[in-house]
């Protein structure tokens, strides 16, 4: 062996045992000089971007953690090799009765994360579990299984949100969701933003205003930037803490990957063939960062997201995805503009093999309530009072003929039971659906709650005055907000409610949370919809 071989090995091992002890330098084929230790020893504590419970089941559910104990560094202080992590699940939350256990392995090829899919638990419980690294243990987290399937249930109690740019304003508002005790979370997307770092960012109305914190580093193209990215943002230990409270159903809107995009199509013309590989490494690091199944685990420039889950008797939860098989928008994606390709009949927003799917779910559904759990707003609302229309062409009001397919499969099933939970607004509302905005029928199809941000926009107003110009002019529009937070859905079988939980300032730490405002919908009356 030459000498600069010899040296450079000798260099490697010091490292190694320094940051994680003999069984890294092992795992990694290097000789050893001591006796291999039995377990990592980490520099800083691996557990840096918290634990996570997602996508429960009647017999358990997927919990997440992921390895950085150096979260902003090129390889996030981790070495190229797979490293050991123990996991329990526990009746109680001292892990006196524990359920289940076992060791999963962190590997690098997957950003040192874990995803056990954790089964064989009591339907309808609560459980908490925890992970160990070599002498290092994770804070405890806790998760719920559903309901046996088609068990009689008398009420669910869960939390919506999104769109939290980590710039624009503190998570305070996690930190409120985490005391909510949901029994889930349903995550709308956006959970990052992809855009370069930036001091100062234009308020509209309010002027420039100086971002209360800022991102690290440039646009992310590589599965590095993508990755730094989350972990600065699940640092957050407010998010953390509405993490470890319940599980989430996570999906995606567009700032995962860029904005606006849709199917293979970015804004800025990019080849098609070269923004694959941009939504190929975004999809690793999503997946990589959140506490999903393995059949989610992206191929390629793939990635199955849309889902249901199922609460008993009570409610079909459908899981959305309106981005990956969406139809161009129309008229070049511009705001504020007439545009007759609104009616073009060969456009999707969720393309044939999801809409059919969807579908083909709602028919064969026995629930009380089913939930379209989805992106974009489905509210047909003309966005420029007076005589000349303009959509939001990003929204399903750009696709006006998959828009009327769906509704009239909701309307001819008759049940009247049917709510759409929505995002990306930055906005609250609440409304009525009907085949055709432009004129509401006499009674609506099913209504539609949007959720506002959790930090996008900053700290926003109680109404701005375009949106109260806007609900004058349609109808269907009951109620909207335009402050931060999170929305909270009661559901019980004979009524929906829903709180709009806002908070005054999302620009300093520790704003009170409030309930803004709540409305109800009776089951089998859609038109019911009102100030609860």
């Amino acid at each position: 062996m030459a000498d600069w071989q010899a040296k450079r090995i000798e260099l490697n091992r010091r490292h190694l045992l320094r940051s994680f002890g003999g069984a890294a330098i092992t795992a990694m084929g290097l000789p050893l000089a001591a006796p291999a230790l039995a377990a990592p020893v980490f520099r800083n504590y691996p557990f840096q971007l918290g634990v996570a419970s997602g996508d429960p089941a009647p017999d358990g559910f997927v919990i997440w953690t992921r390895l950085a104990p150096d979260p902003l560094e090129i390889d996030y202080g981790m070495p190229a090799a797979a490293v050991e992590v123990d996991w329990e699940v526990a009746a109680d939350d001292r892990f006196r009765e524990v359920v289940q256990a076992g060791t999963a392995l962190a590997r690098p090829e997957l950003g040192h994360s874990v995803h056990v899919e954790v089964a064989g638990l009591q339907p309808g419980r609560p459980n908490w579990y925890r992970f160990t690294a070599g002498r290092e243990r994770s804070l405890w987290g806790r998760a719920q299984t559903l309901p046996a399937l088609g068990s009689p249930l008398q009420r669910v109690r869960f939390g919506l949100a999104g769109c939290q740019h980590f710039e624009q304003g503190f998570y305070t508002a996690h930190r409120h969701l985490a005391s909510e005790q949901a029994d889930f979370v349903f995550c709308y997307g956006d959970y990052i933003y992809e855009g370069r770092s930036n001091r100062v960012w234009n308020g509209g109305a309010m002027g420039p205003l100086e971002n209360v914190r800022q991102y690290r580093g440039d646009e992310l193209y590589t599965l590095g930037d993508y990755r730094r990215r989350y972990a600065q943002t699940k640092m957050d230990t407010d998010l953390q803490a509405a993490h470890a409270a319940a599980p989430w159903f996570m999906t995606w809107d567009d700032h995962e990957i860029d904005n606006n995009w849709v199917s293979d199509i970015d804004q800025d013309g990019t080849p098609p063939a070269i923004f694959a590989l941009r939504k190929q490494a975004a999809m690793q690091a999503y997946y990589e960062n959140m506490p999903l199944r393995a059949a989610s685990m992206p191929v390629g420039p793939a990635m199955q997201l849309y889902r249901q889950a199922r609460y008993g008797d009570l409610l079909d939860l459908n899981l959305l995805d309106t981005r990956q098989y969406r139809s161009d928008q129309p008229c070049e994606d511009r705001w504020g503009v007439v545009c007759e390709t609104v009616d073009r009949h060969d456009a999707a927003v969720l393309g044939g093999a999801q809409e059919e799917w969807l579908i083909g779910r709602m028919r064969a559904s026995e629930a009380r309530w089913q939930v379209l759990a989805q992106q974009v707003m489905m509210m047909d609302l003309d966005r420029t009072p007076g005589e000349v229309r303009t959509e939001n062409l990003d929204s399903w009001a750009g696709y006006r003929q998959s828009r009327r397919r769906l509704l009239e499969a909701v309307r001819d099933q008759g049940r009247g039971n049917v709510v759409v939970l929505t995002g990306d607004e930055h906005q609250n509302y609440a409304g009525e659906l009907h085949i055709d905005g432009k004129a509401p029928g006499p009674r609506p199809i099913a209504c539609e709650f949007v959720s506002t941000s959790i930090t996008s926009g900053g700290n926003g107003v109680d109404q701005r005055a375009d949106t109260i110009a806007i609900q004058q002019e349609n109808p269907q529009l009951k109620w909207h907000n335009a402050q931060r937070g999170y929305v909270m859905c009661e559901v019980t079988p004979e009524l929906w409610t829903t709180e709009f939980k806002t908070l005054e300032s999302v620009r300093e730490r520790g704003a009170e949370i409030r309930t803004r405002q709540r409305m109800s919908v009776e089951h089998g009356r859609p038109e019911s919809l009102s100030e609860a």
